[in-house]
């Protein structure tokens, strides 16, 4: 029997440049099947093409104008602030591999970015063209690009030098990743950009997680009343995994991340509003109640016969961190009381024990125990 010998996979670079021969210039196939572009890549330059253009048109990246500008930096506040944190910790996990970040809006325009590769070299320059605020890097400005792709996808994706439909951004290496705010609507994008850089597609999984991280931070500054976080009883918990969900004084939903909205199966669509016990089969009342308590964790059943983790958290407006008020030890509630009725007494003990019902021996070791543990007036 002879073995089968099976031809080795083009180079990543010589299939780029096959692809752009024959799905952007149409030069005839060489054999049928050997050159694979991931689809959105393609719909992309099909894109470009039925809007007329070339790959070696040239393209200059002009920022919009300065009053554009101030209009996206006004519109976008609460996102650049949700992920400078984010960009922040992100930026020192590629520091040595020469890509940075960049964040746009739903329209592709920068609105911020993260450190900058050193270096004043010819990459160095191409890596500042794109990473300026106000710069238009949308598909109608500059083509396929993981910005262009992510948004019109609204999934993350990767790609490779000449994977871009202009040759003049075939230096670029990118990957990408769609941000969706607490209603569910893509508000934006986040990019991580190499200029000549060694391809890097494990940066999708970053930019992904990242992406999400900013999404968890935009709910956690949402003004609400109660915020629950979500998890599947016997789940280990995590930022990628739980949900969050905004809830106003009278139950409307006002937000949730993107675990939220896949566990309840909701989409939060602007078009009516979604009420707390449409997700809940416990009254509204009980997770209020519970959120006042501190309680850590309550098991609230769903409508589908599911059930879920609910950490119940009082809101606030706007505060990244909600943190429940801690609830008073029985000891040190007993001791308030009997300190009070000791000085209503004028300090008479015996009288302070006849008032509360209980011998003078216990108030000396209540007091006694209250100062032992720390407790003040």
């Amino acid at each position: 029997m002879s073995a089968s010998i099976v031809a080795p996979l083009p180079e990543r670079s010589a299939a780029i440049a096959q692809a752009r021969r024959e799905l952007i210039h149409g030069e005839a196939p060489r054999l049928r099947g050997a050159v694979r572009i991931e689809p959105w890549i393609l719909r992309s330059w099909e894109r470009c093409l039925e809007a007329g253009r070339q790959p070696q048109q040239r393209i200059s990246f002009e920022p919009v104008s300065q009053s554009a500008e101030r209009d996206a930096a006004e519109r976008n506040r609460a996102l650049v602030s949700a992920a400078r944190p984010v960009i922040e910790r992100l930026s020192r996990a590629i520091a040595d591999t020469r890509y940075f970040a960049v964040l746009t809006d739903a329209d592709g325009i920068v609105i911020d970015v993260g450190p900058l590769p050193d270096g004043t070299d010819t990459a160095s320059r191409y890596a500042r063209n794109i990473a300026r605020v106000g710069v238009d890097l949308s598909e109608r400005a500059v083509g396929t690009s993981a910005i262009s792709t992510a948004l019109a996808e609204q999934e993350s994706v990767w790609l490779h030098r000449g994977e871009h439909f202009f040759e003049d951004t075939s230096i670029y290496s990118c990957a990408g990743a769609p941000l969706f705010g607490p209603r569910g609507d893509c508000i934006g994008m986040l990019d991580l950009t190499g200029v000549q850089a060694v391809e890097r597609p494990e940066l999708r999984h970053l930019a992904t997680l990242s992406a999400r991280s900013i999404e968890n931070m935009l709910v956690l500054n949402q003004p609400c009343e109660l915020r629950l976080h979500l998890s599947w009883p016997g789940c280990p918990r995590g930022e990628a995994t739980d949900g969050l969900l905004c809830i106003d004084a009278d139950g409307t939903v006002a937000g949730a991340n993107a675990a939220a909205r896949q566990m309840l199966h909701e989409p939060l669509a602007r078009s009516h509003a979604l009420h707390c016990n449409d997700l809940f089969a416990m009254p509204l009342d009980m997770l209020f109640d519970a959120a006042r308590r501190g309680d850590a964790v309550l098991e609230v059943p769903l409508w589908s016969g599911l059930r879920v983790q609910v950490r119940p958290q009082r809101g606030g407006k706007g505060s990244a961190v909600a943190v429940p008020e801690p609830r008073p030890r029985l000891r040190d509630v007993e001791a308030a009381l009997i300190r009070k009725a000791v000085a209503d007494a004028r300090g008479n003990v015996a009288e302070a024990a006849r008032t509360l019902g209980i011998s003078r021996a216990t108030v000396y070791r209540k007091l006694w125990r209250g100062r032992a543990s720390g407790s003040t007036d």
